[in-house]
């Protein structure tokens, strides 16, 4: 295989990560819309978001072993086509039944997409190419959440919310028809697939549960606030959603340049890079909660971005190579762990907004975990290596 045959397969599964995970973000902001073509309350209308989180979550768990058992090139395949059509035909929903039932289906095949791209990903690349090339498409998965706003708010304005579904469907489509014919053949690396025995197996591998176990802290940390970084951006500033879609774009980009040169920092940092980019972030965050300047919060949320890629590439690459072998499972259950950690944060960081109606408070906390995870996570890599 050519590096340019490597580069094309990076280019692929970033854009089909970019659109998948922004398929999922863009979905918050047109709630109220959904609700008023449906006739629904806004919670009511909001269930559908739930829909897709709470399939998303069951299914990561499933889709690495069906990679390490059948190939991992096939299971994407199956993943990308079967998030596209049910995108597609959540623009056509006539109620709250047929919408829960699209996203929810929609769901359950994007979960499929993270994971199994992170291992196909790993088993394609060299060690020493491995962390970039995971970072790229890592990079690429991010800024499709971070400009989802944006991107889901001018198609819904221009159009409807069901112009959003249908875009992002037809994007994927498009996107799944090329990746049949660029993402390489690879056989599946077990012979019998059985849910309890590769889980037993991966759960007795102590250095893969110390490193996963981190990556939850990390999506605690990270996605706990992140989910609220508009609601505060907007707070301090006053700004419209369009405008505050921009403002978050720097975190996505962020991630994408970040997932670039987070190899060639760590070389030249050594053991001190995960400290170093965890100060980053734990310095950003802060930022976020002690300013109210527009270009300190894009300078902010740029460095948060950075820290989180450069933290979660190397946790995710380190923890492929606690088990090679079943690269998918592996990158399930950091998946998983990273869907709880952010569910969790999210859920916990609500309380704190409705008890004290400060979201200042979320982002110094998160500032805290940020730095306590960066210790953990130097230690936890540092064991896992050896």
């Amino acid at each position: 295989m050519t590096n340019k045959d490597k580069q094309a397969i990076v280019m692929v599964l970033g854009l089909m990560a970019f659109l998948a995970n922004g398929d999922n973000y863009a979905a918050a902001p047109l709630i109220i819309n959904i609700a008023k073509d449906l006739n629904l309350s806004l919670t009511t209308a909001a269930v559908s978001v739930t829909a897709y989180m709470l399939s998303f979550g069951l299914f990561t768990i499933l889709f690495g072993p069906l990679g390490d058992r059948f190939g991992k090139t096939r299971i994407i395949n199956i993943a990308a086509f079967g998030t596209a059509i049910f995108s597609m035909l959540g623009a056509f929903a006539f109620n709250l039944t047929s919408l829960v039932f699209f996203r929810a289906v929609n769901g359950a095949f994007g979960a499929g997409i993270f994971p199994v791209t992170m291992a196909l990903v790993g088993e394609v690349f060299e060690p020493q190419e491995r962390q970039k090339s995971i970072g790229k498409v890592m990079g690429m998965m991010f800024l499709g959440g971070a400009s989802a706003t944006l991107i889901g708010g001018m198609l819904a304005y221009f159009g409807s919310w069901r112009t959003v579904y249908f875009i992002y469907g037809l994007g994927e489509l498009i996107l799944a028809i090329v990746m049949l014919k660029k993402l390489p053949k690879l056989p599946g690396r077990i012979n019998k697939l059985n849910l309890t025995c590769v889980y037993k197996q991966a759960l007795s591998n102590g250095k893969l549960v110390s490193v996963v176990s981190t990556i939850m802290l990390v999506g605690f940390s990270v996605f706990g606030s992140f989910t609220y970084t508009g609601k505060l951006v907007q707070s301090k500033t006053g700004y419209n959603i369009f405008i505050v879609g921009i403002v978050l774009t720097s975190f996505g980009i962020a991630t994408v340049i970040g997932g670039r040169i987070a190899p060639k920092l760590r070389s030249k940092l050594q053991n001190k890079f995960l400290l170093v980019l965890g100060l980053t972030g734990s310095i950003s965050l802060y930022l976020l909660a002690a300013t109210k300047s527009t270009a300190l919060i894009v300078v902010a949320l740029f460095g948060f971005g950075l820290a989180f890629v450069s933290l979660q590439s190397t946790l995710v690459s380190t923890a492929q190579e606690t088990m090679p072998s079943l690269r998918g499972t592996a990158m399930s259950l950091a998946s998983f762990n990273m869907f709880v950690g952010g569910a969790i944060g999210t859920s916990l960081n609500g309380k704190i907004i409705n008890l004290y109606n400060n979201y200042n408070y979320v982002f110094i906390s998160a500032s805290i975990a940020m730095l306590l995870v960066s210790f953990i996570a130097t230690y936890t890599v540092k064991k896992a290596l050896k």
